[in-house]
């Protein structure tokens, strides 16, 4: 299999991270497409005999960013995203849990989302994961212990009860 055909055969794996990453299909999509175009345009860059997928998740994650930077915003705190508004499918317990489950996830801070993201829903070992987002494996497993915790949090009592809504405790500064 050449490299073109590669990339083409991780397209919907990249589609589905980048959805979960933006919560938005059409952000994601085109995520998806520069990716792809900057993969193929520095296919040179690529070290043969290594993860292809992971390579192409840190392409995707990077231009996610500079997007975001480019945005002047953090796609988590606009009240009117996608993910706000979801529908569970009519009848169906398992869609509730899925919306419920999909508002904890953008509830999560960037950092904890993308490596909740990597490892549960991409399989990517921590190593992999490590190296997409270009920190130590420790810290890997950190966020990724710490957004589970959070998810059970907000899942069993609620986000208004989670830790991404108490507000931290002022510290009281008198002039001199």
């Amino acid at each position: 299999m050449n490299f073109e055909a590669e990339v083409i055969a991780w397209l919907p794996q990249l589609r589905r991270y980048a959805r979960a990453l933006t919560g938005d299909h059409a952000w994601a999509d085109d995520l998806v497409q520069d990716t792809a175009e900057r993969a193929l345009a520095r296919w040179s860059a690529f070290r043969p005999n290594s993860n292809l997928r992971a390579w192409l998740l840190t392409i995707l994650r990077h231009l996610y960013i500079d997007q975001l930077r480019g945005r002047r915003e953090i796609a988590v705190d606009d009240e009117s995203a996608p993910w706000r508004n979801l529908e569970a499918p009519q009848g169906e317990v398992d869609g509730l849990v899925l919306r419920d489950l999909q508002r904890a996830l953008y509830c999560l801070p960037v950092e904890q989302r993308e490596v909740l993201l990597l490892v549960c829903v991409e399989e990517l070992s921590y190593q992999e994961a490590s190296r997409a987002l270009g920190v130590p494996i420790g810290t890997v497993m950190s966020r990724l212990s710490r957004a589970r915790e959070h998810i059970r949090v907000l899942l069993t009592e609620g986000p208004a009860q989670g830790p991404a809504r108490k507000a931290p405790p002022l510290k009281v500064v008198r002039n001199p």
